[in-house]
């Protein structure tokens, strides 16, 4: 095993990661998978934050379009698909044997902590995953935008984009079998070329606060692992 080359790692994980391809809610099976990829890479003498969205139960934005619901209450309600998410994570890393913690940016006292930066640092120091729950605690902000947040508050070294492809194509991949496959691209690129990894915001806030973004297929064993240790893994931005 190498040295490692991230010590503090925020991992950004798609609500979509929780239920099978095209699937709605939570699934046991890849509820565990992750578990078990978050245990690995903690082994390794890892500080993890996860930051979890809620797309499996519902996306404020898309939801506000199709129903009668304002923009506002949809991300709100997006908040709290994010907190169950978060709740079942944490259950089934402490039952592999991970202790864990969820802070939330939206108060919900009877199942998790509020965020506060220096607690959920402590609790990176002392050994235990802090998952993120409730976004930015703000409408209009996507998760994107909170994993790149909570990385340059918690000084995260790395920000690793969790997903179920192998990394940044210029088009869909599973559209277009032909779309062009990306392994290193620079912030700007990802602006200019307009390509849909993240929100323009979150990618701003990596550039400015320096943390590099590495985007990668969690399914796949060993992805994480090797993306720590600095090997050559899906696609990296910085």
């Amino acid at each position: 095993m190498g040295e490692l080359k991230y010590k503090r790692v925020l991992l950004k994980i798609s609500g979509e990661s929780f239920c099978k391809s095209g699937g709605f809610g939570i699934d046991g099976e890849p509820l565990a998978s992750i578990a078990e990829r978050i245990q690995q890479i903690r082994k390794l003498g890892t500080q993890i934050a996860v930051v979890v969205g809620g797309g499996n139960f519902l996306r404020g934005e898309t939801f506000s379009k199709s129903s009668h619901i304002s923009r506002h209450t949809a991300d709100y309600m997006g908040m709290l698909a994010t907190v169950i998410n978060a709740c079942a994570l944490q259950e089934t890393l402490e039952e592999i044997g991970q202790p864990t913690r969820v802070l939330s940016a939206i108060e919900v006292s009877a199942i998790c902590e509020p965020f506060i930066r220096r607690r959920a640092i402590r609790h990176l120091e002392q050994g235990r995953v802090a998952i993120l729950a409730g976004g930015t605690g703000n409408p209009f902000f996507s998760t994107d935008t909170c994993a790149a947040l909570r990385a340059s508050e918690l000084d995260a070294n790395v920000l690793i984009k969790a997903t179920k492809v192998d990394g940044v194509y210029d088009e869909d991949p599973i559209k277009n079998p032909k779309a062009k496959f990306f392994d290193k691209l620079a912030y700007r690129d990802v602006l200019n070329k307009n390509l849909r990894v993240m929100d323009h915001s979150a990618i701003s806030l990596c550039s400015e606060n320096k943390i590099p973004v590495i985007v990668l297929n969690i399914f796949q064993k060993g992805n994480i692992t090797k993306a720590l240790l600095g090997e050559k893994i899906g696609t990296i931005i910085s």
